[in-house]
């Protein structure tokens, strides 16, 4: 079996950020969803568990981030091409989240990012195969 990666995330309204990640084309697993959590899945071995501020404080002892004034992580995500680059990015812009910065256009390597609602930061990244195998 492939491991899987449960990314944790807290967020201030379950139902907007289920509603913003819907809209950038993904789905929820509803065996894992309830009014305290959505799980958010991204591929099938990588998830993205939502959870509302306070239920994601009783799994820690250490304050929540502030992501308005400190970063608390960076997601990585890839892409098939510099089009999907684009077509997750522009979604996600287009359903309320905000850009991380200037698109980057390295050799071979293309890529945007955004903060989500309540201020994650992702990015988006399509590597040319080409280049991989170099």
């Amino acid at each position: 079996m492939a491991t899987m990666i449960f990314v944790n995330l807290p967020v201030k309204d379950l139902d907007k950020s289920k509603d913003f990640f819907t809209k950038l084309g993904y789905s929820f697993n509803p065996q894992f969803t309830d009014g305290n959590a959505a799980c958010l899945v991204i591929s099938d071995t990588i998830f993205a568990m939502l959870l509302t501020e306070e239920h994601f404080s009783t799994f820690t002892k250490k304050q929540i981030a502030d992501t308005a004034t400190h970063q608390e992580t960076l997601i990585g995500l890839s892409a098939d091409s510099r089009q999907a680059v684009d077509e997750l990015a522009d979604r996600a812009l287009a359903a309320g989240a905000t850009a991380a910065g200037d698109a980057v256009e390295l050799e071979g390597m293309y890529g945007r990012s955004f903060f989500d609602l309540d201020g994650h930061h992702w990015e988006v990244t399509w590597i040319d195969p080409a280049t991989a195998q170099a």
